[in-house]
């Protein structure tokens, strides 16, 4: 029996609902939720802190070497709810009394699609761009199923968590493994997740979803280097417990020529990779990616992971030493690549806060799977019978431990 008058929770029940349905980056990574907005609502800028993980170093012998209890001291990122994404409504009074699937289906799906689809675009761009793992496809023009095992390995050798993993191909990479997943079997658990769109199969402790979001990354006039950018005296940096964003640097550069572009992905010479427990060196140099302040000849940049040399937290073999080349790693120069990204959940974090209910509105806020969602019927037009109404999220997004995902590049 259809509905005599859908309530404004219904609606934003059900919107939030299929939000979550249609987003498969999002659905797949942390989600945070902060109630302490519940009461006055938050506003764009407003801040969630976020723990990282503890790390500790190890000691031989029976004394405890003086200052080593410091090692405890964890750090945490703030995460900024920086942009307000809105969808308008409008819908007759009569198309309010109809059955929930029927209004859904005309009017919640579409809207969701369009919102779902704008907050995964800004959300995967971020995340390539802070992504400075990389593997480029052996042969960039018809990547295969060892590509997606490269990936992993990498992975693997990152100690990333073997729970909650997920590949979104772009829809090339797509067409090119569909041979190889042909003939992958499926259990009914697989089956049964099959609601969040674009999910292909489930293999070697992978999610593949395609994702047409995926954007195209374009290097810049860089190929294997330009010997004038090189580092402008030695630079590392050392992590406290006041830091708000410890994966990432202000990395001071000797003036080039040639352009850098946001998301390129760069070793430094000496600076070598190490065992994320052992901290002994693997022999292969550390990999960056430049977060902003890619441009022609540029002078610094911000960089991610930072170049952290010591104490528990040291992710690389030393500090960047004066006058070390910077080696950007794309095959040639101006190069589009299109991309896929391999991730464990707790690499990325989306948070949402709850925006503030006005008075004397008929609103409803929601939350469903660590989304916030507001939905304000705005006004009632009286001469068209037209209830005009707007679906509202408040999210940020941050790229949390860098070292659990991995983009592959690809042609």
């Amino acid at each position: 029996m259809a509905n005599t008058n859908l309530t404004i929770d219904m609606i934003t029940r059900e919107s939030l609902r299929i939000l979550h349905q249609k987003c498969n980056f999002i659905s797949n990574i942390t989600k945070g939720y902060d109630d302490a907005f519940a009461k006055s609502g938050a506003k764009i800028g407003d801040t969630l802190r976020i723990r990282l993980p503890l790390q500790y170093t190890t000691g031989t012998g029976a004394t405890m070497a003086t200052g080593t209890g410091a090692d405890s001291v964890g750090v945490s990122t703030t995460l900024q709810v920086s942009t307000q994404r809105h969808v308008p409504l409008r819908f007759t009074s009569a198309e309010k009394t109809m059955d929930i699937d029927d209004f859904s289906e005309r009017h919640i799906k579409p809207a969701m699609t369009k919102l779902a689809a704008m907050m995964e675009k800004d959300c995967i761009a971020q995340a390539l761009t802070g992504t400075a793992q990389l593997h480029k496809a052996a042969t960039l023009a018809t990547p295969v199923y060892k590509d997606v095992m490269e990936a992993r390995k990498i992975l693997q050798e990152s100690l990333t968590p073997e729970d909650a993993r997920t590949i979104l191909l772009d829809p090339q990479m797509s067409v090119d493994l569909n041979d190889a997943f042909k003939g992958l079997f499926n259990d009914p658990k697989s089956i049964s997740r099959s609601f969040l769109e674009g999910m292909i199969t489930r293999a070697q402790g992978f999610d593949f979803y395609e994702n047409t979001l995926l954007p195209d990354y374009t290097s810049g006039a860089e190929d294997t280097g330009d010997a004038a950018y090189d580092i402008a005296g030695a630079q590392s940096k050392t992590l406290s417990a006041s830091d708000n964003d410890p994966n990432t640097m202000t990395l001071t550069i000797d003036q080039g020529t040639k352009t850098i572009t946001n998301g390129q992905v760069f070793t430094i010479a000496g600076v070598y990779d190490v065992h994320p427990e052992s901290k002994e060196t693997r022999g292969t140099l550390k990999r960056f990616t430049v977060v902003s302040g890619g441009q022609a000849s540029a002078t610094s940049l911000t960089i991610t992971p930072a170049i952290i040399a010591a104490g528990p937290h040291k992710n690389c073999s030393a500090a960047a030493a004066n006058d070390a080349a910077l080696t950007f790693l794309n095959a040639d120069a101006s190069t589009t690549f299109h991309q896929s990204l391999a991730f464990q959940k707790g690499a990325y974090a989306i948070g949402t806060a709850d925006l503030v209910k006005p008075p004397n509105e008929s609103c409803s806020r929601q939350v469903f799977d660590g989304i916030s969602m507001r939905i304000i019927e705005d006004f009632y037009d009286g001469v068209k019978d037209r209830l005009y109404t707007r679906c509202d999220v408040l999210y940020g997004f941050k790229v949390i431990r860098p070292e659990l995902a991995v983009k592959v590049w690809h042609t």
